[in-house]
């Protein structure tokens, strides 16, 4: 008597690996990207040859309208988080270009009477 064999079971490809493969690839990307919060509103800095990198954690923003926002807190409420700030930080200004020079040396000088003694003005390339 002669019996058939049974039909050979293709055996389905594995997606372990891939799913390895992808898990890795988001370990990397998240380690290696620079998560920063965004800035509060739209800014257009003015134009520098410098190349100094400047900190993002400890940056004041301040719009056109001379409305100020600091990690994440805008007007008054940044006001607020900057008095509790160490004098001895470094603070970076990143303004608009077309903040009126007057205004922003009346931020200047309320940053002075806070006692903040050092601070960097932000300048994007041309």
């Amino acid at each position: 008597m002669r019996f058939s064999r049974p039909p050979r079971r293709r055996f389905a490809e594995s997606v372990v690996p891939m799913i390895n493969v992808v898990f890795l690839l988001l370990i990397f990307f998240m380690i290696s990207a620079r998560i920063a919060p965004a800035p509060p509103f739209d800014l257009s800095l003015p134009v520098s040859q410098s190349e100094t990198v400047l900190e993002e954690d400890m940056t004041l923003y301040i719009s056109s309208e001379n409305v100020v926002g600091f990690r994440g807190a805008v007007g008054a409420d940044a006001w607020a988080a900057l008095q509790t700030l160490n004098t001895q930080q470094r603070l970076t200004i990143r303004a608009d270009a077309d903040l009126p020079t007057p205004e922003l040396a009346k931020v200047l000088a309320r940053l002075a009477g806070i006692g903040l003694k050092t601070v960097d003005l932000a300048v994007g390339r041309p």
